[in-house]
């Protein structure tokens, strides 16, 4: 959020006062010393639960909606190309015995780089979680779906950002890196910004979703269908 990688307290509140409940994160979320100080400070914004417990913040909280209903969100980062961390899917599994105990309303930020580890964790958590939407690789999937003991799944749920770009940044700067081979500065992309995202339907007595819909909003205030 913080000029492409990271967080600050500023814009941190600036999507607070926007509506947003809670900032999952994952690796980028240490680029920012006072975005480490705000995972201490700030139960709303969490990073990855199989980091180290001694790694500042929390790997999950709960948050009330606007009905008053307890909503646990959990996030976790997975291991395939990435950091060496713990399991997720036993952090996972850890964190959401633990939830449950408040809420049967859960939903689970999977910020992982290879595909097949977030369908893995999606059918490992099939059942147990609302909803288990994938991160991190900022191209929207098209496998939406209930999973079949109800819940929600993505694969990846895309970017918020600018969309004519390599994944947020400049094109040509991500060509030249590419075409050369040596470190280019990377740019923040600018225009055709778009919010990529998934609504899910959740039955707050279960905790199971009954409906997903892929979103693709284009920010001059038009919506794009989910197969444009």
């Amino acid at each position: 959020m913080a000029g492409g990688a990271g967080v600050t307290p500023g814009t941190a509140d600036e999507l607070f006062r926007a509506g947003v409940d809670v900032l999952t994160s994952g690796n980028h979320v240490w680029r920012k010393k006072e975005g480490v100080e705000l995972l201490k400070m700030d139960p709303r914004v969490i990073r990855p639960a199989n980091y180290p417990d001694s790694a500042p913040g929390s790997g999950s909280t709960v948050v009330e909606s606007l009905s008053g209903q307890k909503v646990g969100v959990l996030n976790v980062m997975g291991r395939v190309f990435m950091e060496p961390l713990d399991c997720p899917f036993r952090a996972a599994e850890r964190e959401v015995a633990r939830l449950t105990a408040t809420t049967p309303v859960i939903i689970v930020d999977m910020h992982a780089e290879a595909t097949s580890e977030k369908v893995g964790i999606g059918w490992f958590l099939d059942g147990r979680v609302s909803c288990v939407f994938g991160t991190h690789t900022h191209i929207p999937t098209a496998d939406e779906r209930v999973l079949p003991k109800g819940t929600g799944f993505i694969t990846d749920i895309g970017m918020t950002g600018p969309y004519d770009s390599v994944i947020g940044r400049k094109v040509d700067q991500i060509l030249d890196r590419f075409l050369k081979q040596i470190p280019v500065r990377s740019e923040v992309a600018e225009g055709n910004i778009q919010l990529h995202a998934l609504v899910v339907d959740v039955n707050e007595k279960t905790g199971k979703a009954t409906r997903v819909e892929r979103i693709k909003r284009v920010m001059d205030g038009t919506v794009a269908g989910a197969g444009d």
